[in-house]
Parts: structure tokens; sequence; C-alpha cells
């Protein structure tokens, strides 16, 4: 036997790429059945969630100008968009890591309504490196928001709808984190920080670094009072106490440090009241998506896990860099990261095997109105092997005394 010669470019490692080539790249995923229809599912209750509290679906493109994608979003959001050149432009374009801004555009440049606009999206993101809680590269983002109100009432609205979105999806136990960037941003602004300095001091918060901070703060010379009070920052976390703790430790800071300590207690006192089941916790260093929230900031956590699950609050700024300023709060979370964390019992079959096709009348019309009545009806193919578990069927349509009758399958049935 003679055997195939080797192609001149072959080599061990591109065999070994063609035998591997049906992998997909590390961080992306698929959903098979019956995962895929649970994902689904999910996907409708969470849209018609949405529709009932009057939020509008909108539909974003997959890719867009790189300068509208990225609009206020910052470096970490730059780092984590794939981007091309238009081939029609020679423009670059992005591949949307994070919807917020594309639905911001839309309401300032597509819309122009001027009364209060509640938009919600679900589709598909694609992101450079694997993050969150799910560690996917190509999450499914759901999210909702509200432009033309700036009042608390409008981040009232947005949180509690978030904590519903989260009920929906099947999650009881969770708690949230409230915060709000403009204490820090009022405070880096009272005690003339540079935007580098600001950034520095933004990042060890972040970290809860101590030692660092202590260390910046004394090095740049500011005054007794800021310094004191931005160190102060790194410790205001925890319950309700929190806030007192704040108004006693930013006494000396400007109307800006009270009138945001006065829109988190207001907001606090809501959650209480209308979400009172829920576990509050306060993190004045929260500065979650810092570049372009303006305002208060929320997130939700699962017992267990340190990666948030969900995440809002509201960015004012957002619409003065699309040319329009117009006030938005909002939230969003990854569908694949919900059903991850409420995986649920395994789904029993509920499907009906019907006999291949035929010209009986009565038949079709059995499983016509089968299917309008909602069941899955799945047709027996000529020649195919009668097996109705391996076809996930829990019942099927057999002629009993001249009558097309659905029966339940015999639990013997497929076994051999």
């Amino acid at each position: 036997m003679s055997e195939t010669p080797s192609s001149p470019t072959s080599s061990p490692a591109l065999d070994n790429c063609w035998e591997n080539r049906w992998l997909l790249p590390e961080g992306v995923d698929e959903y098979l059945p019956p995962e895929a229809e649970r994902l689904e599912m999910l996907r409708r209750d969470l849209l018609d969630l949405f529709f009932s509290w009057g939020y509008e679906l909108v539909i974003p493109p997959l890719i867009e100008y790189l300068e509208s994608l990225l609009v206020g979003a910052g470096n970490d959001l730059d780092l984590e968009t794939f981007k091309l050149i238009d081939q029609y432009t020679g423009r670059m374009m992005g591949v949307r890591a994070d919807m917020t801004p594309q639905v911001a555009r839309i309401d300032a440049h597509r819309l122009k309504r001027e009364v209060p606009v509640r938009l919600c999206y679900v589709d598909v993101v694609l992101h450079t490196r694997r993050h969150g809680f799910a560690l996917s590269r190509n999450p499914l983002q759901i999210g909702a928001e509200l432009y033309g109100h700036g009042g608390i009432e409008s981040d009232i609205e947005m949180l509690r709808l978030m904590v519903r979105t989260l009920r929906v999806a099947g999650l009881q136990h969770f708690h949230i984190d409230l915060g709000h960037v403009g204490i820090f941003r009022a405070l880096a602004r009272e005690a003339g920080l540079s935007a580098d300095q600001e950034n520095v001091l933004f990042d060890a918060l972040q970290r809860k670094a101590r030692p660092e901070i202590e260390t910046l703060l004394g090095s740049w010379q500011l005054a007794v009072p800021q310094r004191r009070m931005l160190g102060a920052l790194v410790d205001l976390n925890g319950d309700a106490g929190v806030l007192d703790e704040a108004r006693r430790l930013l006494a000396e800071a400007g109307a800006e440090v009270q009138h945001a300590l006065d829109n988190l207690a207001q907001m606090a006192e809501a959650v209480q009241c209308q979400l009172a089941t829920i576990e509050l916790h306060y993190d004045l260093a929260e500065l979650r998506g810092y570049r372009y929230q303006s305002g208060v900031v929320f997130a939700a956590f699962a017992p267990g896990h340190g990666q948030e699950i969900a995440r809002g609050g509201r960015y004012d700024e957002i619409g003065r860099l699309f040319g329009r300023t117009r006030p938005a709060t909002g939230f969003s979370s990854d569908l694949k990261t919900l059903l991850a964390l409420n995986p649920g019992p395994q789904a029993i079959p509920r499907a009906i095997l019907a006999p291949p096709w035929s010209d009986d009348d009565t038949l079709r019309d059995l499983i016509r109105r089968l299917r309008n009545e909602g069941e899955r009806v799945i047709l027996l193919l000529p020649g195919q092997a009668d097996d109705p578990r391996a076809m996930g069927c829990d019942r099927r349509i057999v002629m009993r005394d001249g009558q097309w009758t659905v029966v339940p399958v015999d639990a013997r049935e497929g076994d051999g």
C-alpha cells in the first residue's frame, strides 16, 4: 500500500494544530442542550420583567468605530476591546466589550427624547481577557438604563430592578455593596491632586493597600485635613454605622462631599425600607466604574464568591461626552454567571414522539394541536431506530382502538 506524500509545508506543530482545530479559544464558551434552553428561558423571563417595568429593548451593533465605543470608558475597557481596521474607511473599529456606552449613544443621538427614557438590552460582548465570576471572554450581558432623571428615585428604581433580576434568576442569597464615587472625586479635587496623583491613589484604594496609601499621602505634602480624610476612606466600609463614622471623619469636607453622603444615606434608607430582606454593606473606597460613574454605585455579591454578580450606579457624565448632557443610571449582569449560580435540578425530558410522516389527516391535526398548545412534538423519520428516550421524549403517539392517542413512554423503552 502506498502512503500519501506529506505536504511540503507540514510539520509536527502544524499537524498538532490541525488535530486540535475543533477546540475553542481559551475563555470562549458555547452552550449545548439542555443548558442552552435554560439560558434562553432566563433571557425571555428577564426581558419580560424589564418590559413590565416599562423598559424598551434595544439591540446595538456588535462592532462600532472605536472612538464611539470607548467614550468615557477609561483604560480598562480599552484593554478589554478587540480592535480591527475597517476595510471601507481605514478607521479603527472595536468589538464591544460593554454595551453601556452604546445604549447611552442611542439615547443621546438616535432617540433624542426629552422625557425620561428606560432602555434594556441583552447580547454577547467580547473581552480580550478572562475575568469575572464565569471567567468567560464572551459573556451574555444583560442590563437596563434610565436616562433623563437625576433624582435619587431613579437610582432606587435601578437597584430594585437589579435585585428583582437576581430573584427571577433564582438567586435568594446575596448582599449589596453600596458606595459613592463622588466622595473620593470631591476629596481629590479639594486636595488639589493632579490627574496622575488621583490615578495612583485610586489604584491603591481599590487594593486597600493602607501602607501604600499612607506613604503616597505623606509624600505629596497635602494639608493635614485633606490627607486625613483621603486616608480615612480605606477603612470606611462595613455595616450601617459606616455612614455615621463618615459624617464624623469627613466633617471638614466641602458641600459636594456632604451632599454625596446625604445621597448615600437616602439610598440606604430606601433599600432598608423597600428591600428589607437584603443584607447591605457600605464601602466608600469602592470605586467601580470610576472613570465614568458620577454618583452612587452598587454591586451584588453571592456567598462564597469574591466576584460581583451584578453592578450598577449613576453615570451622568457619559451624556456630556456624547454631546448631550443628560443624567443616567443603570445596571448590568452576565446571564451565564446567573445561570451558573443557580444550576437547578436536572431537567426532565418533555417531548412527544410521533410516528413517521404520513397522509393521515387525523394524525397531522393532532400534532398541529399539540404544538399549538405548547408541546414539543418530534417526528420519527423513516428508517430511524424507534428509541423515544434517545430523542428526549417522555411520551409518544400511538394508535389505540382506532384513535391516535398520547401515552407515556414505557420505562423499558430504549434499554436495549
